[in-house]
């Protein structure tokens, strides 16, 4: 090593072109990195969808669900299986291992799947998926006062155009450069994007509809199944093989598939008597039109169709972005037709990067001007130079490693800035003690260097193993805070390769040390803040640090309470703990869902309500500049289709509705979403007909702040524990809102069970009744088609007004098998009924789900409410319903794995650390006084809490993770300096004295360039960076602590663990020892 910093030291071309191909490696890095918002997050599981049209969720888990769960039961690799069955459909969600490839398992999740011979005869074919966010970028919201056919085929057009856009190409690359730089170069490194995906919402899907009524079936003696299979047989493409010529051989085929209404009224049903065609439609309404469900979608109050623009793979937001605005903006709109661009992902990302990207600056500044009062500002501008170098680095590994620019990715930049000077301010401090002394700086460049290289290294490796626990972390935390190790590590490891290889070259070049003074106005001010420190500490620190020694077992009580007072105050609640800081988003929505069987336009009711109550917020609430805080609105009754991206379905019914706003930019307002959804709920009032009504206002958290799976053996005792439960939680406990649980009753059923006697002796069985039925009411589904982008299902079934009512089921004929009609109440019994809504299974037992929300805006706190619910209620529910088990889902349960994991994490790191810190201290015992300060850190952390006015949350313990490797830093420096100094012979007493005051400077510049780095985050108010904030409070505040920690804990640490050695010591020998290095006989036990 020694000979590698001279050689680079003596030669500074050769440090400048690694300096420089670093930077360009990493200027180049940007441009191919991936932006977003947040990670792209996959969830470690696997959803396996099965439609089943029209069957009640009780059929459902019968004829789809079990036979998948027994299918799928011996897989390795599968944490947790979660089904849920609802009218329609069934979905299995799979959780993987955390060891587990999720492709692999479901992989074999499908191969077991298509192996089922038993599904229901009706099912249709499974489809598989990764659960992951989803990369939408924006949406685009087409409104027009006009048919609903004609504004989808509009939409239409618009989603076409935009997969087929290709911009136009600039008039010259100087100007394209000079209009977009970074558009252009990173067009020039990636290629040009384009549009891959964009999904059509808010609107029916097609259907042709082929309508027959049963006077006109008796007519002509025919039955629907009969008319199903003419028209499928009609409707065709077949290959039929190859007729072999003398010329060659010729394919023969049918094409004979219809795509359009009009195409199918000339399809033959039957022959006639006369011999002439009895047509489809002469005898059938053929509708070219939308399926058979109710939805109403109105965006800012105009019926309106919804485009969503994704990117795919690792295109570029901000770029996908600027090509859908630019489409949308070259478009010439007819009359009366409005494209908006609403929830944009691209300028939340842009003013998210802007904002970190101003921090990062301002916290350079700061950095730098901090260096430059305490060292030589030439100095000071040679350790600063490590900070570009070493980003540069980070971000040249970053596609290797799979990380994004995201919110999390950049605050790791903010978070390192002030850390990654750290290697080299005790580097060039040290030469710069150096040349002071009068050494050449050629010298003392690669001298000072190898001085400090074994324990700079070695700093910098516990500092990296300190991010280490964030790594280890499983579930949605573990997809997200991965990126904060993996900015910081990679950084930290190029700041070492800097301060070892390029800043000594560049030492090397300083002027030697002049003792007259210096007539630059800045230099003469460093000297002067220079020489005031130095005054400080001979004066104050030094004679302070002497009593310190003398005094030391109380210097180490005092810190111990401080460490058990603050422990206290998070343990008691004075300081409450908040898992994940809520988001500050942009958007506000609205589930609501209504009893199973109501009636659409009470539905439509409750959205209306939903609306108004918005548009009186917005009127009531302005942003900055005087503009309502509600920008847009969609509005929706029929379905819930802004799902942000969590499910894998859009759930829809009628009886399901939707409201969404977006908000003016959090940046330009003064109200949080928090509080803005807690207005938008009082204005809409209670609403006591609807079965549940859930207000949402985050971008992205761990999910309802209260989750919690019922499961039991005994389905009774499940409701009646479940129900307990949902009642205790809504009626006893202030704060909390949208409680519901999933035991929900479904539509009223009429349930047939075994046919009449007379039916039986017709020759009739449930299965030949039952499709007869379901032709009639719900429909013979004769095929689907591909027109275009779109799949339309063509269904043959009576007409809408034979179908309509009880009556219609009443007075239905069947046919026999021998062509007999029949009255269908002769056949069968039917009785009434009314089944469950919803079916979910938790590993192969029946579950109901509680969740419910807390309301963060008027103060109140979940982990309490949690605790005590829990205490007064769920810990009863054993005794008071036998069998019954309860278990916590989503935010709690993340808030328990991610502590927990961490916790271990942080174990297995320290243990790395002690191995990292006795490998150059050569000792036992002494890493111990290293570490030892670790708790103490904490300290500085909650007290920065309780200043800025902060709860602790998981992010405030990443910080303070982060902490220990910054003060085992700073302290492994300063006890290998005293273990120098004893070997020169030194008291000990003396040898901690002459350690602090030699290492007062280095370790008041690492403290403070890292809390300045972090200044910028401290102070903002901008609402979007609120969330990162108490990370940056643990480590800037606790770094501030740590000064203290280091300057006077650590040396008297040292002396004491000497008392102790000297006790054993003197137990073993019978000898009463006096406190003293061996070398030096007859030291006192105190400082003299």
């Amino acid at each position: 090593m020694q000979k590698s910093i001279k050689w680079f030291s003596c030669n500074h071309v050769a440090a400048n072109f690694l300096m420089l191909a670093v930077l360009i490696a990493g200027f180049t890095a940007w441009f191919q990195l991936r932006k977003e918002v947040f990670p792209e997050t996959s969830f470690d599981a696997v959803i396996v969808s099965v439609p089943y049209p029209n069957a009640t969720p009780e059929e459902v888990i019968s004829g789809v669900v079990i036979p998948i769960e027994e299918a799928i039961a011996e897989v390795e690799g599968i944490k947790q299986v979660t089904s849920t069955a609802v009218r329609n459909m069934g979905t299995l969600t799979i959780e993987v291992e955390t060891s587990y490839n999720t492709r692999d398992v479901m992989g074999d999740v499908q191969t077991n799947v298509d192996a089922i011979d038993n599904f229901a005869e009706n099912a249709e074919e499974p489809r598989f998926e990764e659960l992951v966010v989803n990369r939408q970028i924006l949406s685009l919201a087409i409104t027009a006062d006009t048919d609903e056919g004609s504004l989808r085929h509009y939409a239409e057009g618009i989603r076409d155009g935009l997969l087929n856009y290709v911009p136009p190409k600039p008039e010259s690359k100087k100007k394209a450069f000079l209009a977009d730089p970074g558009g252009f170069v990173q067009s020039l490194l990636k290629g040009q994007e384009t549009i891959k995906k964009v999904e059509l919402a808010s609107v029916r899907p097609y259907e042709i509809s082929i309508e027959v009524p049963e006077d006109t079936l008796r007519r002509y003696n025919l039955t629907l199944q009969q008319v199903a299979m003419a028209v499928r047989g009609a409707s065709l493409d077949l290959p039929s093989g190859s007729v072999k010529t003398n010329s060659g051989e010729i394919v023969v085929r049918a094409l004979g598939r219809k795509y359009r209404g009009e195409d199918f009224r000339e399809v033959t049903v039957k022959k006639m008597p006369d011999g002439s065609d009895l047509s489809l439609g002469e005898i059938a309404s053929v509708i070219d039109g939308f399926e058979d469900i109710e939805l109403v979608s109105t965006f800012n109050g105009r019926p309106a169709a919804i485009l969503h623009v994704f990117r795919v793979a690792d295109q570029d937001t901000l770029a996908i972005a600027k090509l859908a605005r630019e489409y949308v903006g070259s478009l010439k709109k007819p009359d009366g037709v409005e494209i908006d661009v609403w929830n944009d992902q691209s300028v939340i990302l842009k003013g998210r990067l802007d904002l970190l990207k101003s921090n990062i600056g301002i916290g350079l500044i700061l950095v730098l001007f901090v260096l430059a009062l305490f060292l030589r500002p030439s100095l000071a501008f040679l350790v600063a130079l490590g900070i570009p170098v070493s980003f540069a680095g980070g971000l040249w590994l970053m596609p290797s490693l799979g990380i994004s620019i995201n919110m999390i990715s950049a605050f790791a930049f903010i978070l390192v800035l002030g850390i990654v000077v750290d290697d080299a301010i005790v580097v060039g401090e040290n030469v710069y003690t150096r040349i002071q002394q009068g050494e050449h700086p050629k010298e003392a460049s690669w001298k000072g260097t190898h001085e400090v290289g074994i324990v700079v290294i070695f700093g910098i490796l516990t500092t990296m193993a300190a991010f280490t626990p964030m790594l280890g972390l499983s579930g949605v935390s573990g997809k997200i805070w991965p990126n904060i190790p993996l900015v910081v590590i990679p950084v930290l490891g190029f700041s070492l390769l800097q301060s070892k290889f390029v800043l000594p070259a560049h030492l090397a070049l300083l002027k030697p040390h002049s003792p007259t003074p210096s007539a630059n106005p800045l230099t003469r001010l460093q000297r002067r803040i220079s020489g005031g420190l130095e005054r400080f500490v001979k004066v104050i620190y030094s004679p302070f640090l002497k009593s310190c020694l003398n005094f030391r077992y109380v210097v180490w009580t005092v810190f111990i309470a401080l460490v058990i007072l603050s422990v206290s105050l998070v343990k008691t609640g004075w300081l409450p703990f908040q898992f994940f800081p809520k988001v500050e988003g942009e958007i506000l929505s609205a589930k609501l869902e209504m009893p199973l069987g109501a009636p659409f336009s009470n539905t439509q009711k409750v959205v209306n309500r939903l609306e108004a109550a918005a548009l009186k917020l917005g009127k009531t609430t302005r942003d900055n500049d005087g503009d309502s805080i509600v920008v847009n609105q969609l509005a929706t009754a029929g379905m819930q289709p802004f799902q942000g991206g969590f499910s894998p379905n859009t759930p829809t019914g009628s009886h399901l509705g939707e409201v969404t706003l977006e908000l003016a930019a959090a940046k330009n307002r003064d109200l949080s979403s928090e509080e803005l959804k807690s207005m938008w709920q009082e204005l809409a009032g209670e609403i006591p007909e609807v079965v549940s009504l859930a207000f949402r206002a985050e971008t992205a958290a761990g999910g309802n702040a209260i989750d919690i799976n019922f499961t039991g053996p005994d389905n009774d005792q499940l409701v009646a524990a479940a129900t307990w439960a949902t009642e205790r939680l809504r009626k006893d406990y202030k704060g909390v809102v949208d409680v519901s649980n999933s035991d929900r009753r479904g539509r009223e059923e009429l349930i047939v069970r075994d046919l009449t006697p007379q039916g039986k002796a017709l020759g009739f069985d449930l299965n030949i009744v039952m499709n007869q039925v379901r032709d009639a009411f719900y429909g013979n589904e004769v095929q689907r088609l591909q027109r275009g982008r779109d799949e339309v299902k063509v269904m043959v079934r009576y007409p809408e007004s034979e179908r309509d009512s009880l009556a219609n089921f009443e007075k239905m004929k069947l046919r026999t098998p021998e062509g007999e009609e029949v009255a269908l109440l002769d056949v069968v019994s039917p009785e009434y009924g009314r089944g469950p809504a919803t079916v979910t299974r938790v590993d192969r037992f029946r579950t109901i789900s509680l969740k419910a929300d807390v309301d963060l805006a008027r103060g109140y706190n979940a982990n309490e409410i949690v605790e005590k619910y829990t205490e007064e209620v769920l810990e009863k529910i054993a005794e008071k319903f036998p069998g019954v088990r309860y278990s916590f889902k989503g935010e709690q349960s993340d808030q328990r794995d991610s502590i927990r994991e961490m916790g271990i994490g942080f174990v297995g790191a320290l243990l790395l650390m002690y191995v990292l810190m006795a490998i150059p201290l050569k000792s036992y015992l002494q890493p111990l006084i290293v570490m030892s300060v670790i708790p103490f850190g904490m300290v500085g952390a909650v007290a920065g809490h309780i200043f800025m006015g902060l709860n602790m949350s998981i992010m405030s313990m990443c910080g303070i993770v982060a902490l220990a490797g910054v003060v085992v830093n700073d302290s492994l420096v300063l006890v290998d300096y005293v273990n120098r100094n004893r070997k020169s012979g030194t008291s000990i007493l003396e040898a901690a004295r002459n350690a602090g005051v030699r290492r007062f400077r280095p370790i008041l510049l690492t403290s403070l360039t890292t809390f300045v780095g972090l200044m910028p985050m401290l102070m903002e108010d901008d609402m979007q960076a609120k969330f990162l904030i108490p990370m940056a409070v643990s480590l800037g505040f606790g770094i501030l602590f740590a000064t203290a920690i280091t300057l006077i804990l650590v040396p008297s640490l040292y002396v004491i663990l000497e008392d102790i050695r000297n006790l054993g010591t003197d137990f073993l020998t019978g000898r009463n020892k006096p406190l003293e290095n061996p070398q030096t006989k007859g030291s006192s036990r105190h400082v003299p």
